[in-house]
C-alpha cells in the first residue's frame, strides 16, 4: 500500500507538468517546421478624386519610410501571448520589414487617390509640396483570446513641406480577427487590417489637402 501511494504522489508532478505543457500549446500559435515567407499586399479600392485644373502648380507628395516601434523593425512575424511581451514565429516571416512594406503601400495608396501630380519616396531631389511621415508602426498577432486577432497601428503626420510645419496628426489602429490560429491566419488578417488602415489614411489626407486647395 505504501508503495502504491508513493508511486501516485511521485507521478503527480509529471502529470502536472504535462498538463501545463499541453495548456501552453493551446494558448500559443500553431506552427509547422517549414519556412514560409509572406507578402503584405492588401486588395482595396481608394476613392479617386479629380485634380483641380485651376491650381497654378500640380501638387507633389513626398513619402518618408515609416519607422516602427522597437521590436517590429524586423521581417520576423511578431505575436503576443500576453501584453508587453513580443515573441516571433520561428519558421514564418514577412518578405520585408513592416516599415518597408508600408512605404510601398502608402505610395500606391496616395497614387490611387488621383489627388497628386506625383507621389515620390524619400530620399528624392524633387521639391514636394507635402510630406507624409508615419511612425510607431506595429504589426502583431495577439493571442490574448480566441480567435486571435491582428493589430496594425501607426501615427501619421501630414506636413507642409515648403513651410516645414505640421498640418495635422492622427493615430490609426485596426484590429482584425484571424480565421486560423497560425501564421497564415495572421497574414490574411494583416492584409484585411492594412486595407482598412490605408483607406482611412487616404480619406484623412485627401480631406486635409482638398480643404487647403478647394476645387
Amino acid at each position: 500500500m505504501r508503495n502504491i501511494m508513493r508511486n501516485l504522489f511521485g507521478a503527480r508532478p509529471v502529470v502536472y507538468l504535462l498538463a501545463l505543457a499541453l495548456l501552453g500549446c493551446t494558448l500559443g500559435p500553431v506552427e509547422q517546421n517549414a519556412p514560409h515567407t509572406f507578402l503584405l499586399n492588401p486588395d482595396f479600392a481608394v476613392k479617386k478624386l479629380s485634380q483641380n485644373p485651376q491650381r497654378p502648380d500640380p501638387l507633389i507628395l513626398l513619402i518618408n519610410q515609416p519607422t516602427a516601434q522597437a521590436g517590429f523593425e524586423t521581417p520576423r512575424m511578431a505575436y503576443l501571448l500576453r501584453p508587453h511581451e513580443v515573441s516571433y514565429y520561428a519558421f514564418n516571416q514577412w518578405a520585408d520589414t513592416p516599415a518597408r512594406m508600408f512605404e510601398v503601400l502608402l505610395t500606391q495608396t496616395m497614387e490611387r487617390t488621383g489627388l497628386w501630380h506625383a507621389v515620390v519616396q524619400a530620399p528624392s531631389a524633387v521639391k514636394a509640396d507635402y510630406r507624409l511621415d508615419c511612425d510607431n508602426l506595429v504589426l502583431e498577432q495577439q493571442f490574448f483570446s480566441r480567435p486571435s486577432r491582428l493589430r496594425v497601428a501607426m501615427r501619421a503626420l501630414l506636413i507642409d513641406n515648403k513651410r516645414q510645419n505640421v498640418i495635422s496628426t492622427r493615430n490609426f489602429e485596426i484590429f482584425e480577427e484571424a480565421l486560423s490560429e497560425d501564421a497564415y491566419g495572421g497574414v490574411l488578417a494583416a492584409n484585411r487590417a492594412a486595407a482598412r488602415l490605408l483607406d482611412q489614411l487616404a480619406t484623412w489626407v485627401s480631406a486635409l489637402v482638398t480643404e487647403r486647395h478647394p476645387e
